[in-house]
């Protein structure tokens, strides 16, 4: 990467993020339209995003997909459905255009953003020791699948040093199940040439302690690694603001 210019010296893309100008029929567009979009950028720009509340970030978001209309109560009605910023991002486009307003644009642009948190949360952990990187790992985890709407099942693959050197999704479920196939994860391992790997899953509910379904699974899972000299090194479950590691509960 090049350091000939400054962070501070990179124009801003606003400039370019919207469609030309629509002229609005007079007394039809509310006064202070004209202004709070950029209002809300110097905001962002000198105060961060810790001085913005969840709705007025969104309405950041939604400048993109909707030029030139207040996208206020838009923001809102998609707090109001989904809960927070979190859960609106990581929406499914099927339920994100049962709200009205919601189209194409919109769902590409909370998309985007959604991709963007994962890539750089994923950059801090791949290929990292998993064992001294673990509240980053955490924080990966929470970013992937905290406010999935249903179960979705990864494995995290290590080599002999606890490098971090593969993250595969391996099932979806419902909203309280997913599928999980002991030999088909301790196969993966021997074709990545792992020597360890960490399950993760998460609970829809929010609630992360481990149902009788879960423990069973974790426990074939390690009993077929046991019989291909693979070390199981937890099994995470996240839920919505906390997470249940196996190993430090004594489930392994």
């Amino acid at each position: 990467m090049s350091h000939d210019r400054s962070f501070s010296e990179m124009p801003l893309p606003f400039d370019f993020d919207e469609a030309p100008p629509v002229v609005l029929p007079r007394g039809k567009a509310p006064s202070y339209i004209a202004d709070h979009r950029q209002r809300l950028r110097t905001r962002f720009v000198e105060g961060g995003p810790q001085a913005m509340p969840d709705y007025e970030l969104l309405e950041l978001v939604l400048f993109r997909a909707i030029p030139r209309r207040d996208v206020k109560p838009l923001a809102h009605t998609l707090l109001n459905k989904f809960g927070d910023f979190n859960r609106v991002v990581s929406a499914s486009a099927d339920r994100l255009r049962d709200v009205k307003g919601v189209g194409d644009a919109v769902v590409t642009e909370l998309k985007i953003v959604e991709a963007a948190a994962q890539r750089l949360a994923r950059s801090k952990v791949m290929h990292q020791h998993a064992i001294t990187s673990w509240e980053a790992l955490l924080d990966y985890c929470h970013t992937t699948m905290a406010h999935r709407e249903t179960e979705q099942f990864r494995v995290l693959y290590l080599d002999r040093k606890n490098i971090l050197i593969a993250d595969e999704e391996q099932a979806k479920g419902t909203v309280d199940h997913v599928p999980v196939y002991p030999r088909e994860v301790a196969k993966r391992a021997l074709e990545l040439n792992a020597s360890a790997l960490i399950l993760v899953h998460n609970h829809p509910s929010g609630d992360p302690t481990p149902s009788q379904s879960d423990i069973e699974m974790t426990h074939q899972v390690e009993r077929a690694c046991d019989a291909l000299g693979l070390t199981l090194h937890d099994h995470l479950i996240v839920g919505k603001s906390r997470e249940i590691s196996f190993k430090s509960e004594g489930y392994i």
